[in-house]
């Protein structure tokens, strides 16, 4: 195979692609996997201490932005720093997200809104202050991270469930309104994948980490997914290897939602 042609065919070199939730996990995984596709990479966390450390590892033209997706004016101030480190933004993969393990009785109202802030809230806020700078580009790509808990439901994850399946609406919406601005929208939704978000899981349930594991690999494609099984989806998404792809949602679980 000609690399050189694939690289210049379907490669991301030149692109600036925003990550938010780049800090660690799936964030990470496909921040590094984007990058090592030829793009520019702006990872956006609330936590400066991963995000410079995930921005070390990937290296290359890679630039941190702390940032709080659930306030608008961080968003802002995020979106105008990356402008004014790369001087444009044509993508980004909404991967922000964090997790409370209760039904609607035992959940506190301060966890449903951060659940909600941040993952719901915070991928529009980001695509409210990036969509702009695609439009100006004239094209752009954003990629949501939804979950198989977005397609169904799940026991114990209210808000989690509320703000996965969110997204996956909130997806379609954007692909219609931004498809005559050449902006395509898709989500991807995962399944179990080992990331601290995961087993923190087993913490906040008290159940044992190994047992839970194992559990959590209970799927047709018995294993748990990793980053890079859900960075190649994204990259699907973000190349031109999908140029007419937009509204799509894709789960991607090890056949956990068939």
């Amino acid at each position: 195979m000609n690399l050189d042609w694939w690289r210049s065919t379907f490669g991301l070199g030149g692109r600036v692609v925003v990550v938010t939730g780049g800090g660690s996990g799936i964030g990470f995984g496909c921040a590094e996997f984007l990058s090592m596709a030829g793009a520019k990479v702006a990872l956006w966390d609330i936590n400066a201490e991963k995000g410079e450390e995930a921005a070390g590892k990937i290296g290359g033209d890679t630039l941190f932005v702390k940032c709080d997706v659930s306030s608008n004016d961080s968003c802002r101030d995020a979106a105008r720093l990356t402008v004014e480190r790369f001087g444009s933004v044509w993508g980004l993969l909404n991967a922000a997200g964090v997790i409370r393990r209760k039904n609607a009785v035992e959940l506190e109202e301060r966890d449903w809104d951060i659940v909600l802030d941040v993952g719901l809230k915070g991928a529009y806020l980001a695509a409210k202050h990036l969509i702009p700078e695609m439009e100006k580009a004239g094209s752009g790509s954003i990629v949501n991270i939804g979950s198989g808990w977005g397609i169904k439901g799940g026991p114990k994850a209210v808000a989690y469930c509320a703000s996965k399946g969110g997204i996956v609406n909130m997806t379609r919406a954007m692909a219609i309104d931004h498809g005559p601005g050449n902006i395509k929208v898709n989500c991807v939704c995962p399944g179990d994948v080992d990331t601290p978000l995961l087993r923190d899981e087993a913490r906040q349930l008290g159940y044992d980490l190994d047992k839970w594991l194992e559990e959590s690999a209970d799927r047709p494609i018995h294993r748990l997914g990793t980053p890079l099984d859900i960075a190649k989806a994204v990259y699907f998404f973000m190349s031109d290897l999908s140029p007419w792809a937009s509204g799509s949602i894709l789960a991607i679980d090890g056949g956990g939602t068939a």
